[in-house]
């Protein structure tokens, strides 16, 4: 799932995206509410994670703007604001849930899983590139039919690609869209983790260069 989390406390939201990418989420963060209208009216996202109070434009005004517009992205409010008048202003003004903080992670993910089922058609489409298909909703990648066991780091790699056909990428950049809370890793991480994507693809059968070396930049999908 495509999740942007607005949360103006680093504190709170790099371990959370980083909980939801080992999950195998594509994850941005904003910091205010401002920021996050406008990422959010690209249409990428499914879930957002919404605090309620936020810099420039706060949680309940963003989440009445998003609705105005017909948006049907899922809203999911994150606040330390626990009455029962502060829940039931955050879903009158469109939000589908709402957790107070703190909160386990693992109640999180289940509401993240509960939402989903409840709204099937905001399953998110196929992604093929020739043989090759990752189904975004069962985290499988196959080629040619033959299912491809790949590491939370690859497929996060993988997915990205395949999101941004046509985007040319550095190293640093993949680092910083799905490592936000491990940069300890290193540039040279990445390097490894491609390299262990290829030989995977290579090895299911296939004899394209899915992951193209642009030189003295970075990577790029490969044609089909």
């Amino acid at each position: 799932m495509r999740i942007l989390i607005v949360e103006d406390d680093d504190r709170i939201a790099k371990p959370l995206a980083e909980f939801l990418r080992r999950q195998h989420h594509l994850v941005d963060i904003k910091t205010d509410g401002f920021a996050a209208w406008e990422w959010s009216q690209s249409g990428f996202y499914e879930l957002i994670l919404l605090d309620l109070m936020l810099p420039k434009l706060d949680g309940i005004t963003l989440c009445k703007r998003l609705r105005a517009t017909s948006s049907n992205v899922l809203i999911l409010m994150l606040t330390a604001r626990d009455t029962t008048d502060d829940k039931i202003i955050g879903l009158d003004a469109g939000a589908d849930d709402y957790l107070v903080k703190p909160f386990e992670l693992k109640e999180l993910a289940a509401r993240i899983r509960a939402l989903a089922r409840r709204t099937p058609e905001i399953r998110p489409q196929i992604l093929i590139h020739g043989d090759l298909q990752l189904d975004p909703a069962t985290q499988q990648v196959t080629y040619a039919g033959n299912i491809i066991s790949l590491t939370p780091k690859e497929y996060m790699i993988l997915e990205y690609f395949l999101r941004n056909p046509n985007l040319v990428v550095t190293r640093s950049a993949i680092l910083d869209k799905l490592w936000d809370f491990d940069k300890s890793s290193g540039e040279g991480s990445i390097k490894t983790h491609i390299t262990n994507l290829r030989n995977k693809l290579k090895a299911s059968g296939s004899s394209e260069e899915f992951i193209e070396n642009i030189y003295g930049i970075g990577y790029r999908l490969g044609h089909n």
